[in-house]
């Protein structure tokens, strides 16, 4: 539960996160977070960023946390060390300025190699966890934009059950924000995101996951010295052995 630092300076770092750690206290749980890490390793960041404010009027602080993660999903995030790096890079996450890949596996065979999702996301009508990009979803429509790319594909020898054991390994390119944005999109078009417990309810964990299969690979943003930056999260060991099963 230990992220790996990517990069650091003193404006900011890049960090690895590891799948099964949330990113910020919610005001309910107990569990360990990101930021306490963030805060048990750089206090100075404590008041950087927007905290939120509670019912009861008190603020959870959010250290340094420019942007989120789900907590099952791993990958790289940008963490600031500064009010004025923080403000830099919220900016470029408002604009769309920020390139980001992600990896997953999903749920039976994508034929076209390339293509485009745009959806629009609501609230799920069913389920107050959820997001939904589909006729029923209710409440404000936002847009929402998901490219992809057909990495490799698995299609089972012969089919058991009443799932077929087909699957699809994608590098995925998220061009809005939504929350849920990929697990919402892929479960819109009928291919959800392997073991996502959430979004793909009625399909067994597959392909050695315990967790969501998604994967923050790659996030291209410029650094507050105007210097453009890549950082990249090798892929964790589930997503490794994953894959090995596909050859």
């Amino acid at each position: 539960m230990t992220p790996e630092i990517l990069f650091e300076n003193d404006d900011f770092l890049a960090i690895n996160k590891p799948a099964g750690l949330v990113v910020h206290p919610d005001g309910r749980s107990t569990e360990p977070t990101l930021s306490d890490w963030v805060l048990a390793n750089y206090p100075q960041t404590k008041f950087v960023g927007d905290p939120i404010k509670m019912p009861n009027g008190t603020l959870l602080y959010r250290p340094g946390i420019v942007h989120r993660l789900d907590k099952e999903t791993s990958g790289v995030m940008i963490i600031a060390k500064t009010q004025k790096s923080f403000d830099f890079f919220k900016q470029q996450f408002m604009e769309r300025e920020v390139r980001k890949m992600y990896n997953a596996f999903v749920w039976g065979i994508i034929k076209e190699d390339k293509g485009k999702i745009e959806r629009p996301i609501g609230r799920s009508k069913t389920d107050f966890r959820k997001w939904s990009a589909e006729r029923h979803a209710r409440g404000e429509l936002r847009e929402a934009i998901t490219e992809y790319i057909v990495v490799s594909r698995k299609q089972a020898d012969h089919i058991s059950g009443k799932i077929p054991k087909n699957f699809t390994y994608l590098e995925v390119y998220p061009k809005t924000g939504r929350t849920h944005q990929i697990r919402v999109h892929f479960k819109a078009v009928n291919h959800p995101v392997v073991a996502d417990s959430l979004y793909a309810e009625n399909h067994p964990k597959e392909l050695g996951f315990n967790r969501v299969a998604l994967h923050a690979r790659t996030i291209e943003i410029e650094a507050p010295d105007g210097q453009m930056h890549m950082f990249e999260a090798p892929l964790p060991e589930d997503f490794k052995k994953a894959l090995a099963s596909f050859s």
